[in-house]
């Protein structure tokens, strides 16, 4: 078939300027070109067909070459290749490679192959005007031709036209930290959990959980990738992070002898009336039973004279003194409360003296006030706090005022009485003596010549600024400044004000308080202990597990068979109940008796009916073989009855109505496993002319309750009302959205089914000026794309700042430009940028 066209003596085949087929070969003529389908094809060259495939016999060959050897016994023939480059050299302009089954046309050095595979063409005869001179991505014309070029993150290949994608990750880890994934045209770092990828988006740094707020309840410890939650004594860890007090007195019943009272934090032994603790704080003993020295308790003393026009008093506290301070308070302690007696209550006096620009502060005072007899009061408590008054006028300065409670006792005793002065008479002259004192006490307070003395060291009860030097660091008395803080003096030591420090209590005394001002004597006059005791059992001399004494002090008896004790110093033993023996005496628990089973964690062993009881809902046994079950800490309560362990126990508070710019929901119990069959409710009511972002940075909800727990958002109660955002799976992607409505009602719901971590939600409200911003922002799938976009939305300091400048954006200055680059990546704020930009300048 022949073309008419072109012109004059030009080789369109040789310029590639033919319009023929690619299986067609390009014959130049004078004036023109033909075009001539290949052997095996039919069609007039400018469309050319195979003829090897019939179209309706899938097995019918039709062979140019004269034999094909095919044997009636195979299915398929085998055909022998055909160089086409003998023929006519396949057409190709150049160079013809013949390939099994087709061929293939190369050009020299110097030329590239055109569009129609066959004819070459001159590379400085090329252009990035006609087919972006073949490359694959950028092209620049130059004096030799054209050059193709990659942009970064990909490689150009050998032909000099194609680019491909380099997967950074080969070589060093893409130089990230921890992971590395390839993207196209780049690549991408990330952490492990517990991370931050830095603003270099290569670095992992560990992310301090503990400088969070709300991480812990009481003590926080960080740990790379981690951290961990203690609490303080008395309480025990719940949920992950929460804090719960200890229920001491479900636990064997505190192990007092009998009754026991809780109080956050720790828990108290009592006693029925006529008997008094034992020190041991355990055992009841009898109330008029002497110190085993056979000496009366001593007796705080209260001494007032007079000096010319000074009126100075002095309180002269005993050993046994209890001292609590902090930075603007302080409560003092002396002698022993007088256990009522019926025919002579004691007498109480209580006044509160006030003294003006005085700061409550017990001073060390040189030169010690004569003691004498002159007024014995069996129990004190003197109470100091500091307020400061504003004087009226705006600008007046603070006022210092020390206001000092006091509470005085003194004891009757009816062999006082006498025919010439009966019982009432007594009362009446040692109430008047008190009352005298007391006015004398207020006096000497007012002019500060009140004094009081622990442990050889006279104290000044409140101070005037006047006496502390300028610029002096102070701290409460029973404190030491160290390491620029003042520090209680801790258990085992009491502060001297003598020395102005410190010191560890000598043997034979012990301290199991925190910043007092002495030491208590070992009840036993044996042994005589260690240096530094900070409790009673360092003391020395105390009965072992397993054996008591009348006073809990060598020598000792064995707990006999059908009784233990587990803790030292005891004046009894605990009978195991229900008529049970132990293997042998001295047993120190109660899994030594002799039970008809031996219970599971779960259960605890009923010594009445001899059986094995499941612990109630709301408490837990870890332990085999025990007789009680513990009480769930704090507010918690557990899904079932037979909990093992303390991780059953969930807090179940929840929901509320939620107005401020700013706040989360969580689900209860968060970061641990709610609870079951809770229903949530909270209202998110944003002030006047705001709107509603949330932010879902990652949720936990089991898949398997086919939809037992799920989390709603809607505009109301009223289930066709518009709804915000509706989820019963687990999503660790975060997400970002705005209100559908101005106000949320939000619901959690869970069933008895599986349980899981659940979620804890931030929300902000911003002005509705900025509606169309936020919208854009949050459905932008950037936002979202990046693996550091979305650790951005799960970084609690980071959502904080965000929603700092969104619900007052005059608070975007506290941020300043290098802050904002340490804290975001590039890209991220690249993203807030133009949106920002668009959104204040869109005409621009």
């Amino acid at each position: 078939h022949q073309l008419i066209g072109g012109s004059e003596n030009a080789d369109e085949c040789a310029e590639g300027s033919d319009d023929c087929h690619i299986d067609a070969l390009c014959q130049n003529t004078p004036n023109s070109y033909n075009c001539i389908c290949k052997p095996g094809y039919t069609g007039d060259g400018k469309q050319c067909e195979g003829k090897f495939m019939s179209p309706n016999a899938s097995w019918a060959f039709v062979s140019l070459l004269p034999l094909i050897p095919c044997f009636p016994a195979v299915s398929v023939c085998v055909c022998p290749d055909v160089d086409e480059c003998l023929d006519n050299n396949g057409g190709c302009q150049q160079v013809c490679v013949n390939t099994m089954g087709s061929y293939e046309c190369q050009c020299k050095d110097g030329f590239f192959l055109s569009d129609n595979q066959h004819t070459c063409i001159h590379r400085s005869d090329e252009s990035c005007a006609v087919n972006n001179g073949g490359c694959d991505r950028t092209c620049k014309d130059t004096a030799t031709g054209v050059r193709c070029s990659c942009p970064v993150g990909f490689t150009l290949q050998p032909d000099g036209k194609t680019c491909k994608d380099i997967d950074e990750c080969e070589e060093n880890n893409g130089g990230c930290d921890h992971f590395c994934r390839n993207t196209v045209g780049s690549f991408e770092c990330s952490c492990q959990k517990g991370y931050k990828l830095l603003t270099d988006e290569r670095t992992c740094k560990d992310i301090d959980e503990c400088s969070f707020e709300r991480t812990c309840d009481h003590t926080c410890i960080n740990y790379p990738g981690s951290f961990e939650c203690l609490c303080n004594k008395g309480y025990i860890l719940y949920g992950l992070t929460h804090c719960g007090d200890v229920d001491e007195c479900s636990i064997n019943n505190g192990s007092c002898e009998y009754g026991c009272l809780n109080t956050q934090g720790s828990y108290e032994c009592v006693c029925p009336p006529g008997q008094k603790l034992h020190w041991n704080k355990k055992d009841c003993i009898e109330a008029v039973k002497c110190l085993p020295n056979g000496k009366p308790a001593p007796r705080a003393q209260l001494v007032c004279t007079k000096s010319g026009d000074a009126e100075v008093c002095s309180l002269s506290c005993p050993s046994n003194a209890l001292f609590l301070a902090d930075s603007e308070n302080y409560t003092l302690s002396c002698g022993v409360p007088i256990q009522p007696d019926p025919l002579a209550p004691p007498i109480k006096q209580k006044a509160k003296f006030k003294i003006k620009d005085a700061k409550c502060h017990l001073s060390p005072r040189t030169g010690q006030f004569p003691c004498t007899d002159d007024c014995q009061v069996t129990f004190v408590n003197l109470k100091c706090d500091s307020s400061k008054k504003r004087r009226r006028g705006r600008k007046s300065p603070s006022k210092e005022v020390s206001l000092i409670t006091a509470e005085f006792e003194m004891e009757m005793k009816e062999e006082e009485a006498s025919d010439s002065c009966n019982i009432d008479c007594v009362r009446d002259k040692m109430r008047q003596k008190l009352q005298i004192a007391m006015r004398t006490l207020r006096k000497s307070i007012n002019k500060q010549q009140f004094y009081i003395q622990f442990s050889g060291t006279e104290y000044e009860v409140a101070q005037k600024p006047s006496r502390i030097p300028e610029g002096a660091d102070t701290c409460s008395t029973g404190q030491v400044f160290q390491d620029g803080k003042c520090v209680s003096c801790g258990a085992g030591t009491f502060y001297s004000g003598e020395q102005e420090q410190c010191v560890q209590c000598p043997p034979g005394t012990y301290q199991d308080m925190e910043g007092q001002l002495s030491c208590e004597p070992c009840p036993s006059t044996e042994g005589q202990g260690i240096a530094g005791a900070k409790n009673v059992s360092q003391c020395g001399g105390q009965c072992p597990a397993g054996q008591f004494s009348t006073d809990g002090f060598r020598p000792c008896q064995l707990c006999p068979l059908g009784s233990y004790q587990p803790e030292p110093g005891r004046v009894l033993c605990f009978p195991c109940g229900g008529g049970l023996m132990t293997k042998y005496e001295a047993s120190v628990t109660f899994r030594d008796c002799e039970a008809k089973v031996h219970c599971a964690p779960g259960h605890y062993y009923n010594s009445s009916t001899h059986r094995c009881i499941r612990c109630p809902a709301g408490t837990y046994q870890s332990e085999f073989g025990q007789n009680y079950c513990i009480n769930c800490p704090g507010n918690t309560t557990t899904d079932f009855d037979g909990a093992t362990n303390v991780s059953h126990c969930k807090n179940q508070m929840c929901g509320g109505e939620l107005g401020d710019y700013t706040g989360y929901i969580e689900s209860p119990n968060y970061p641990g496993d709610y609870p079951s069959n809770v229903d949530c409710v909270w209202t998110i009511i944003p002030p006047h002319k705001r709107r509603i972002l949330i932010v879902v940075p990652e949720i936990f909800l089991p898949i398997e309750d086919e939809c037992g727990d799920v989390l709603v958002m809607r505009k109301s109660a009223v289930p066709t009302s518009i709804t915000t955002y509706e989820t019963c799976q687990t999503y660790e992607r975060p997400i970002a959205f705005t209100s559908r409505s101005r106000r949320l009602w939000i619901q959690f719901k869970s069933n008895e089914g599986n349980s899981g971590k659940g979620f804890q939600v931030p929300y902000v409200t911003y002005d509705e000026d900025y509606q169309q911003l936020i919208e854009d922002i949050v459905r932008d799938g950037r936002l979202y794309a990046s693996e550091n976009h979305q650790e951005i939305l799960k970084d609690k300091k980071l959502i904080k700042a965000l929603f700092d400048v969104l619900a007052h954006p005059q608070n975007y200055f506290k941020y300043t430009s290098a802050e904002s680059k340490e804290m975001f990546p590039r890209s991220f704020i690249k993203l807030l940028r133009s949106k920002v930009t668009r959104f204040l300048r869109p005409y621009s």
